[in-house]
């Protein structure tokens, strides 16, 4: 979360982006050119335009050596495309979030996060991706439109990420399409089955050209199904399709679509040149940008702390953090603040309901927490099947600082968030700069390591050995190869 945030339902929709890489894959709407057209000078100009916006809204972008192999692995593939004749036509960007996410807009500008890039094994499922995202834009899957009418689809398409990723398919969901009137344009349109085995085709196609492995797009996509279903199991959550993510069409007929399309066809991986390059790359959450320690989550810049209720799990987004679980959803997010406590409030709820909903706090009452300035306020209203209760617990940090929780239960039950409000608190210098990041650190297998023994050494307080055979591609059974790379996540010393 930085410094700076944008508006809380702005903030939600990019939340809801998390581990949709693939699946829900980003764009701007496109031309109607014919598809496998050169990028057009409108294109060029409209990928100008919004690639700042795409830039800040997802943590921003990750510069060094780092970022310099990702940005000519994808120009190597994204050449093959014919969009252009030239690599540096392609702009390609690693951004610092911690998400799993890859997209690309009409106008070759082309994007990945560093998370994502973390979890891959070899330069060709690198290429993959990125080929699978420029394959979107080729095809061009995204059609001009007039832009009310544009507006007015992609405002649906946020009711429906709203209601079935951020507050859950339920009536709290409904509520929040009747909110999304008020989320900018900035946002992802999920593709259709076609669309995305056309995208998987080409960029199966644009693999065998460029001299890669073809095979690396399934494999690609095998280690993202793992790790959905990992993170479905930290959340305590069941994954109905263990083979892809849940939010995925058909995920076990893309797996098997690449494969079939791979064939016995044969090309490079480079592995090792690979994980040489990613090595030190930062993994999970930017310190910069606040970091989740179980149900804790610390902003050593901002410098506060808070914890969430038993039961429930974060997502830490570039503009807010989530709060979810069975029994209610939130976000910690920031607004205008002009000293006022009480109009800061009403703003937030006048915020949540737009145009169309009037929403206003039916309480506002001030209070102390930690020694922090606060107040919250509360409103009851009607999803259309039941009553949700909103509340805004807002904190003043001094200069000109303020955040503010806003979550949404059930009628009567938002008290599921009472020791989270009461939990917000300033943390000291020293506490500040424990905060470390985690990396990976590539190593060579030496005779004698094991699964076992190595994962042990996973920067993490669970799941060290189930998190070390999703990093690493391996299945259940998969041991160790004396001599070879693997990769582990450790804190930066």
């Amino acid at each position: 979360m930085h410094r700076t945030l944008s508006k809380k339902l702005k903030s939600l929709v990019v939340l809801g982006l998390a581990g949709t890489a693939l699946s829900g894959c980003a764009t701007m709407p496109g031309s109607s050119v014919p598809a496998g057209s050169p990028i057009t000078q409108a294109e060029a100009q409209q990928g100008a335009q919004y690639h700042p916006q795409f830039v800040s809204e997802f943590g921003g972008k990750v510069e060094g050596p780092q970022a310099t192999y990702v940005e000519s692995v994808g120009q190597k593939i994204a050449v093959q495309s014919g969009l252009a004749n030239s690599s540096s036509a392609f702009e390609v960007t690693l951004l610092n979030s911690s998400v799993n996410n890859a997209f690309a807009v009409p106008g070759g500008y082309v994007y990945v996060t560093r998370q994502l890039v973390g979890l891959m094994n070899n330069e060709a499922e690198l290429a993959g991706v990125l080929g699978h995202e420029v394959g979107h834009v080729a095809a061009r899957h995204s059609a001009r439109r007039q832009q009310a009418a544009q507006q007015n689809q992609l405002l649906g398409v946020l009711g429906q990420v709203l209601s079935s990723v951020v507050l859950g398919d339920s009536a709290l969901g409904r509520l929040g399409q009747e909110i999304s009137s008020t989320v900018p344009q900035l946002a992802t349109l999920k593709y259709s089955r076609g669309q995305e085995l056309q995208a998987d085709e080409l960029g199966v196609e644009y693999l065998a050209s460029a001299g890669y492995d073809p095979h690396a797009m399934a494999t690609v996509l095998e280690s993202l199904a793992a790790q959905n279903a990992l993170d479905a199991s930290l959340k305590g959550q069941e994954s109905t399709m263990p083979e892809w993510a849940s939010t995925h069409p058909d995920p076990a007929s893309r797996v098997s679509t690449a494969l079939q399309l791979a064939g016995n066809m044969t090309g490079a991986t480079n592995r090792n040149q690979f994980l040489n390059h990613i090595d030190g790359l930062m993994y999970g959450d930017d310190p910069k940008q606040g970091v989740i320690e179980g149900r804790t989550f610390i902003h050593p810049v901002l410098r506060f702390e808070f914890t969430a209720p038993q039961g429930f799990y974060m997502v830490n987004g570039t503009t807010a953090v989530s709060i979810s679980g069975d029994s209610g959803q939130g976000q910690l997010s920031t607004a205008q603040f002009n000293g006022n406590l009480e109009t800061y409030i009403r703003n937030v709820f006048s915020a949540i309901g737009g145009d169309q909903t009037q929403l206003a706090p039916q309480t506002l009452q001030r209070t102390t927490v930690n020694g922090l300035p606060a107040a919250y306020g509360m409103a009851r209203a009607n999803s259309g099947q039941q009553n949700v209760d909103v509340t805004v617990f807002a904190y003043d940090f001094g200069n000109g600082k303020a955040f503010h929780f806003a979550t949404i239960t059930p009628a009567g039950r938002s008290s599921v968030f009472q020791s989270m409000f009461q939990s917000m608190h300033r943390i000291g210098a020293q506490e500040a700069g424990s905060v470390t990041p985690r990396r990976i650190d590539v190593f060579t297998a030496q005779r004698g390591d094991t699964v076992q023994t190595i994962s042990s050494r996973m920067a993490f307080d669970n799941a060290r050995e189930q998190r070390f055979r999703v990093l690493n591609g391996l299945s259940a059974n998969d041991q160790l190869m004396p001599g070879q790379q693997y990769k582990l996540v450790v804190r930066q010393n």
